[in-house]
């Protein structure tokens, strides 16, 4: 378990780097770097959505542990499967990310910021979850949580600088 953490939290940094090069070096507005995590994030869950609405479980090839988070009790909130609400809260980023790098409206900046904060604070319990009460950490409930971290992250840097930056005004 130790050695996926390590593995997620590389993957964090180096995809974080790029981003913040693409950012600053390059000038790409930031919500389309959020826009392309938020793209991740609902094809992820859509996945994982869809298998579990099915019957079944995600398939993790040789690693272990998706079968053991899928069927706790932990993976449904009521009737509802948890990446169901992954789906819903990935489509409302990615809609706010592209609002807002089309029209630089920071109302939208401030409802990715808002809500991915929302997932990064279920994300956080969902993980204590898998890690402390099953036992077993999914790699694509992992992945998933990672965008998420992610775009929370970059939302926190570009949200503090707003200020810095003019409306309008090149990234």
């Amino acid at each position: 378990m130790l050695a996926w953490f390590a593995f997620w939290v590389v993957v964090a940094v180096i995809t974080f780097g790029l981003a913040m090069f693409a950012i600053r070096a390059r000038g790409v507005h930031p919500g389309l770097i959020l826009a392309a995590l938020d793209t991740f994030g609902l094809v992820v869950a859509t996945y994982l959505a869809t298998v579990e609405l099915s019957g079944g479980v995600p398939a993790c090839g040789p690693l272990e542990g998706c079968v053991e988070v899928a069927k706790s009790e932990y993976a449904w909130i009521g009737p509802i499967p948890v990446a169901v609400f992954g789906v819903g809260l990935s489509l409302i980023l990615l809609a706010a990310a592209l609002g807002w790098w089309r029209t630089n409206d920071r109302r939208l900046l401030a409802i990715h910021y808002g809500l991915s904060l929302v997932g990064v604070t279920f994300e956080a319990w969902f993980m204590f979850a898998q890690v402390f009460l099953i036992g077993a950490v999914c790699v694509w409930c992992t992945a998933y949580g990672v965008s998420l971290v992610l775009r929370f992250v970059i939302a926190l840097i570009v949200w503090v600088r707003r200020d810095k930056v003019a409306e309008g005004a090149s990234w």
